[in-house]
């Protein structure tokens, strides 16, 4: 009765369908394809097979979406109204209209791609790998991520102007977090 019910419970999944044909000696590439459709089909992300003597690795990779909270907006603080000088108009209304709030700076985020302490050196004594105003190419180091006691150097990966740096030297920083404002 137990060998029943081993076998009830043994179905062969798509997976083992398509290693089951590769040891016929099927078209590699079609088996590959469907090995991978069936991975999307079923939200598999690693699949590692070994079939006489030939081993196939095949791993997803989707971007990673972060989402940011809005900030939430302050109330004004009130601002003590004196009495009118003699002449009937208040200060604040001969001065005239409020200064306008700053504009939002133009150009785009570099986002930490790791956990970790940011470093905009190698060492303290060290000049920084770059600074506003630079213009980076795509294999400079822009700075240090440490993790787990490892130091990761952080590359542009494209060709930019670093407009702002976000983070002082020794913060921790998120994954995902804005690092530098780039155009």
């Amino acid at each position: 009765m137990a060998g029943k019910r081993a076998n009830k419970h043994k179905q062969s999944s798509p997976l083992t369908k398509v290693a089951a044909k590769s040891k016929g000696g099927g078209d590699r590439l079609d088996q590959l394809e469907r090995l991978i459709e069936l991975m999307v089909a079923r939200d598999v992300v690693e699949v590692e097979l070994e079939e006489q003597g030939a081993r196939w690795r095949v791993r997803r990779t989707e971007p990673h979406t972060v989402a940011y909270a809005a900030p939430t907006a302050m109330a004004p603080m009130p601002v003590p109204i004196a009495a009118p000088p003699a002449g009937g108009v208040p200060a604040a209304a001969a001065a005239g209209p409020a200064a306008a709030a700053p504009a939002a700076p133009a150009g785009e985020v570099f986002k930490s791609p790791m956990l970790g302490t940011f470093y905009r050196a190698a060492s303290p004594e060290a000049e920084p790998f770059c600074k506003v105003g630079d213009r980076v190419s795509a294999d400079r180091t822009l700075c240090i991520i440490e993790a787990m006691k490892v130091m990761n150097e952080i590359k542009a990966e494209r060709e930019f102007e670093v407009v702002d740096i976000l983070v002082k030297n020794g913060e921790p920083v998120e994954f995902g977090q804005p690092l530098f404002l780039i155009r």
